[in-house]
């Protein structure tokens, strides 16, 4: 999920959904991890309405990737995205990438933090074509400028005139949970419009279902995953779909190590 003014005429189209109410408080809950304090966002945004498809990626690595300087495709992404790459990454056999049809509208997996930056840069450019430089992904929402290493990557932050990036911490969990109900701290549990622990029904008649691991699993491999929004009825109060299960999503926040920045989700 990246949050987004949306590009008009982008040849890859993300759909957004707008988060209201600015000026909300916090929800005052304590989390499983002990801290609380989450949600409060003082202005208004757009956030993705579903979660990146791998093919919205691949049309990004097609744009950027034909020699792939900061390693945007992981081998992984063929198994774990249909994702598959020909070519030699040379200027006269330069990298290609095609997406396997089933695959199309599945999230996008094993993105690094750096990854997602980088597709964040290449929206906020305008989708253009060409080498991994300033114009395309090394420069735009984020100053990346060839960073690669977890220290580098650590001092990168989201520049005032951003037009996509990656959520920060409360603006995603505010367009999970927010009850959508003004200026409140009113927040559900999960972000299905439930307090209740949702369940895994791929009718998704009656909302509160999510795709999260257990027996038996909600859709067999070797996908596991579901098409994004394929749970129609169970979208957060803003719109938002998948944002518990499917796969794990990126925030601005550092949560999962510094070993999670270089090759993660």
């Amino acid at each position: 999920v990246l949050c987004a003014i949306a590009l008009a005429g982008a040849a890859v189209h993300i759909e957004t959904v707008p988060v209201l109410n600015p000026g909300n408080l916090a929800d005052s809950r304590m989390m499983d991890d002990g801290t609380t304090g989450y949600g409060a966002v003082n202005y208004e945004y757009r956030i993705g309405k579903y979660e990146v498809t791998a093919g919205q990626y691949t049309a990004f690595l097609n744009a950027v990737g034909s020699v792939d300087t900061y390693a945007l495709y992981n081998e992984d992404m063929l198994y774990s995205a249909g994702i598959t790459r020909s070519g030699l990454g040379t200027v006269y056999s330069p990298y290609r990438y095609s997406v396997s049809p089933d695959w199309v509208n599945r999230p996008i997996n094993r993105v690094s933090w750096g990854d997602a930056a980088r597709f964040a840069n290449w929206l906020h450019n305008g989708q253009p074509t060409g080498a991994q430089d300033a114009t395309t992904t090394e420069d735009g929402a984020y100053a990346l400028l060839g960073a690669i290493t977890n220290e580098e990557l650590m001092a990168v932050n989201r520049k005032a005139d951003a037009r996509w990036a990656i959520p920060s911490e409360d603006e995603w969990y505010k367009a999970a949970y927010h009850k959508n109900n003004g200026v409140t701290g009113d927040y559900w549990t999960y972000a299905t419009r439930s307090d209740f622990f949702p369940g895994r029904d791929l009718t998704d008649l009656d909302g509160n279902n999510a795709n999260y691991e257990g027996t038996p699993f909600p859709i067999d491999g070797p996908y596991y995953m579901t098409r994004v929004g394929q749970f129609r009825n169970s979208k957060s109060p803003y719109g938002t779909f998948d944002q518990n299960g499917n796969v794990c999503e990126w925030n601005e926040a550092v949560i999962h190590g510094w070993e999670g920045l270089e090759r993660g989700y």
